[in-house]
């Protein structure tokens, strides 16, 4: 079959959920037994979100083949199970740049270099993949912000001439909001009106509207949009709040969102898929009355600044048959004096990863305190240093032992860069990105967590490396070093075996997790938490 193409959009506010309806989208058809992928553009002229606070952006995503994407690439492998790559995130940024270093290698033949044509033949090339051949059905592309964002129009110039080259095999999704008032008590279709005309001023007729909104709209309601925005009324699809959002793809196949692109398209529509096991998760979900508390020790104090893992901590806990309650501790404001207070009533915590030196200490005071009390922990990439740091100072007796990251008089860096990225100066040169084999030590925790594997790959996201030059200490003294890197011989997996479940781990196991393979060793630590 050709391939066929979705252009997903959005208009009103941002942060409507073009994620999660592109991921529940590729779902619906992937349960067609369709091969699916899903890419998005993003208008800011960043490279990519590598070098992004998280508190503009969220938490910054990493593919296996080691590139910096947006959070909702983390949706699309969630939902899906696919893995992307570096080809599913693309930003303004990448766009000029190959344009500007294609101009400057003298590729364009001495021509004026416009944003149409030269942009938006890019962008298309970019949208189409084709020299890629990857052979997927259905190429999924979300586009970042809000329909009339000056940053986005050379992505909707794109999209208008593919709808016209592609014909039937193209098909645009329009995500707006319907406000409720509640003054009035009447919910308004005005701010969708002025969005679609707003995209059929640039020459773009979306073929199906998905309608955000906190209540429910009949179908007066709906046959008022199809009419005002030329839709038809069965591609008028409404997305209400939901107890959870892996209830979306659901909602959309009984509203029927994927038979409504099938029909646009042309492709035979046939039996709905039953979705089973999707359905037996969320019956698992519904069924789950049990509550575990976690504690998110970290500095971020936005929810998408750790969002892989409250998702991965939440699907573990579902197939635990209990409910997760996540509580962030601002590690900042942890002292030695009120760290009790602050981790009380908690089942286990999370010591979050990062960068920078603001909050390590607090993070380092929660680390020894749920280690002298057998409170199961989880370290995870910068947590699992500070777990390292701790031991050091509190069980080896070496009282600066710190990252060169944060202090480069420390006498004792237990955490420090491989000698080979001393060397390198570029901002995210020194990165160890993407997935890494490692070798589990038998009879492990994490050796068990994982079913009995020996060698394992998981994504990495990080500078400092765990000192070697310490490492018989620390077996010795009870921290058991058991996933070691079989290419460069760095420790990816620390444990101490005779606690509940005291276990820090160098890389990101959080990305791997997905809603029909929650990774096992948010399961394992769950598993324990619960009891």
């Amino acid at each position: 079959m050709e391939t066929k193409y979705i252009f997903v959009t959005g208009g009103v506010v941002s942060s409507l959920g073009k994620g999660i309806i592109s991921a529940s989208i590729g779902k619906l058809l992937q349960a067609r037994g369709y091969k699916v992928t899903i890419q998005k553009f993003d208008p800011y002229i960043n490279i990519d979100p590598g070098t992004l606070n998280p508190y503009e952006h969220g938490e910054c995503y990493v593919t296996a083949d080691g590139f910096e994407t947006d959070l909702d690439l983390g949706h699309y492998e969630r939902f899906t199970g696919i893995h992307t790559t570096r080809n599913n995130s693309i930003t303004t940024g990448r766009i000029y740049k190959t344009v500007i270093d294609r101009e400057r290698h003298g590729d364009y033949l001495g021509k004026t270099i416009q944003v149409v044509p030269h942009i938006t033949d890019e962008i298309k090339r970019r949208m189409l993949r084709q020299e890629l051949n990857e052979g997927f059905d259905f190429i999924i592309t979300e586009v970042g912000g809000t329909i009339g964002d000056i940053e986005s129009a050379p992505f909707m110039e794109a999209i208008r001439q593919l709808r016209y080259q592609l014909g039937r095999n193209a098909v645009c999704v329009h995500l707006t909001y319907v406000p409720y008032l509640k003054a009035a008590d009447e919910l308004k279709t005005k701010p969708t009106q002025h969005s679609v005309k707003e995209l059929q001023g640039m020459g773009i007729q979306p073929d199906i509207l998905v309608l955000r909104t906190e209540q429910h709209l009949d179908d007066a309601m709906r046959m008022k949009v199809a009419s005002f925005c030329n839709v038809d009324l069965e591609c008028v699809v409404q997305s209400e709040d939901l107890p959870s959002i892996y209830e979306v793809p659901v909602n959309m196949q009984h509203q029927g969102l994927d038979a409504a692109i099938m029909r646009k398209i042309g492709i035979p529509v046939g039996e709905t898929p039953a979705m089973k096991p999707w359905r037996n998760f969320l019956d698992k979900q519904r069924n789950a009355t049990r509550e575990v508390h976690i504690g998110l020790v970290g500095k971020y104090d936005l929810q998408d600044a750790y969002k892989s893992i409250r998702e991965s901590l939440n699907l573990a806990s579902i197939y635990n048959d209990v409910k997760a309650r996540l509580h962030f501790v601002n590690s900042e404001e942890i002292t030695k004096q009120n760290v009790a207070e602050k981790l009380k009533g908690l089942a286990g915590i999370v010591v979050c990863p990062g960068f920078g030196s603001r909050g390590i200490e607090g993070k380092i005071i929660a680390a020894e305190y749920t280690r002298t009390n057998n409170i199961p922990t989880f370290g995870i990439c910068l947590g699992m240093q500070m777990m390292v740091i701790e031991f050091a100072r509190n069980v080896l007796g070496y009282t600066d032992a710190n990252s060169m990251e944060f202090a480069t008089n420390t006498q004792h860096p237990v955490i420090d860069m491989m000698e080979e990225q001393k060397t390198i100066t570029e901002m995210g040169g020194t990165m160890r990105l993407g997935a890494y084999e490692c070798e589990l030590v038998k009879g492990s925790r994490a050796y068990e967590a994982y079913g009995e594997e020996t060698l394992i790959k998981e994504r990495h996201r990080h500078r400092y490396e765990f000192n070697n030059q310490y490492q018989e200490e620390y077996e010795a003294a009870g921290m058991k070093c058991v996933g070691i890197n079989p290419d460069a011989n760095l420790v990816e997996i620390v444990e101490i075996p005779e606690k509940r479940w005291y276990i820090g781990t160098q890389f990101h196991p959080e990305y791997s997790s997905t809603v029909l393979n929650p990774h096992p060793l948010f399961m394992s630590f769950i598993g324990e938490c619960k009891n």
